[in-house]
């Protein structure tokens, strides 16, 4: 499945180099670093995202787009890994971003928590405000927590992605030596 969504990218990377417009660009979103997969591209896509994720209303891919730009590394999976924070997530998470504000910060613990407003897509400009206007209501625990949480995310989805891709390689190393053992003692019994 890795080969064929890599075929994908390459595929898409080549149509983005004859694109009209985003001729202008293309020096800066053809590097071969923001299309390719190996493991530091990956894991830096996956923080980049992380961080992205936690930035309120439509600048989420933005963000990580940016990130990814500036660190060099997987675009796609940079802007993939951003839908993490979505409508059913993002107010545990900045629940949980007030929190730990509140823990780095414990002399505003005293405010009172109200509930975000809703968001209507309709009025996109209108609700991105009013939900600003929220969160610098919070104060000081969510403006401190919420770039400390996304640290965290971002240093958590680094590492296990750095991780997983370590054991998935000797898995496969550790799988293909006993696929040789195998054929050599099938080879020396039938000679």
């Amino acid at each position: 499945m890795a080969r064929r969504w890599a075929k994908l990218l390459v595929r898409k990377f080549e149509a983005m180099q004859n694109n009209r417009w985003l001729r202008p660009f293309t020096q800066h979103i053809t590097h071969p670093s923001l299309w390719s997969l190996n493991r530091r591209s990956v894991a830096l896509a996956v923080a980049a995202g992380m961080i992205g994720g936690l930035i309120p209303g439509p600048f989420q891919m933005l963000t990580a787009g940016g990130l990814a730009l500036l660190v060099r590394c997987n675009f796609p999976i940079a802007l993939v890994v951003t839908l993490y924070s979505n409508p059913l997530t993002i107010v545990p998470l900045y629940l949980l971003a007030y929190k730990l504000g509140i823990l780095v910060s414990p002399e505003q613990s005293a405010q009172t928590l109200t509930a975000p407003p809703e968001f209507d897509w309709l009025h996109l400009w209108d609700s991105t405000v009013s939900l600003v206007h929220w969160a610098w209501n919070l104060g000081t625990p969510l403006f401190v927590g919420v770039p400390l949480l996304a640290l965290i995310l971002a240093l958590l989805g680094y590492a296990i992605t750095r991780l997983g891709w370590s054991l998935h390689l000797r898995l496969e190393w550790r799988a293909r030596k006993e696929a040789r053992r195998v054929r050599e003692r099938s080879g020396n019994g039938t000679r």
